[in-house]
């Protein structure tokens, strides 16, 4: 089987130092994986070039087969197959809810605007956010925004979804409503990517972990067996440190 994502011999610099070295990374159909590992280890840089926000400077990167970091690839085509979600929400504080999921599909992607509202608010409904559609970003909770925004790159149907550190931004009491979400997606077979720092998180929704340490992944596995029979001595050294006192 063709995987949904696959990178090889990804490698990325800025300026002197190297983000990303040689990375191979295959993610099957309906797959969950999480990158593990600490700040700068290239997580967040990984999803950005296959989202296509930063250049490669070696390696390719296929979606369904096809070659996307090719230069001669349109990527606003590309990014229609691939829904990006940030720490910052990005939400536009003057539009509404409603109006903030329906602006890309309306505006870049010239969908019939009575078909992107029509998903926007049953999308809505499925979350139990459908009553806050005409409300803006600054009436809503913190786990009510980073689901607003997960919401928005759904709304195109995406092949892939991309999550960066989703939660690292809310309070403790509100990362259940994210999480409830993504365990929502994952039980519909939606194929995706996240960067975490939260163990537990990537414990309860990936089917798969990597270990990414300066610019590679060291290790993957399942959950159980990166998280808590790490054979890597960094995978082990990183664990550590996250442990509780």
């Amino acid at each position: 089987m063709t995987a949904v994502l696959s990178c090889q011999g990804v490698r990325k610099l800025f300026g002197p130092s190297v983000v990303l070295d040689g990375l191979d990374l295959d993610v099957a159909e309906h797959e969950v994986v999480a990158l593990i590992g600490a700040s700068g280890s290239g997580k967040s840089t990984l999803l950005r070039c296959v989202n296509l926000l930063e250049d490669l400077d070696d390696g390719t990167i296929h979606l369904d087969g096809a070659h996307i970091t090719d230069p001669r690839i349109n990527p606003d085509l590309v990014r229609r197959k691939i829904g990006i979600v940030f720490q910052a929400y990005n939400l536009f504080p003057h539009l509404s809810v409603l109006d903030n999921i329906t602006l890309a599909p309306v505006r870049v992607h010239k969908r019939p605007a009575a078909s992107a509202r029509s998903q926007a608010l049953a999308l809505l409904d499925r979350i139990g956010l459908a009553s806050k559609a005409a409300a803006f970003p600054d009436r809503l909770s913190g786990g009510q925004q980073q689901r607003v925004a997960i919401v928005r790159a759904l709304v195109n149907s995406p092949r892939l979804l991309l999550l960066d550190e989703v939660t690292s931004a809310l309070d403790p009491e509100l990362v259940g409503e994210v999480l409830d979400l993504i365990r929502d997606l994952k039980a519909d077979g939606m194929t995706m990517v996240l960067a975490t720092h939260e163990m537990t998180f990537a414990r309860q929704v990936a089917d798969r972990v990597c270990f990414l340490d300066a610019g590679r992944i060291l290790e993957q596995g399942s959950p159980e067996q990166v998280l808590d029979n790490p054979v890597e001595a960094r995978t082990q050294q990183f664990l550590r440190r996250l442990a509780p006192a």
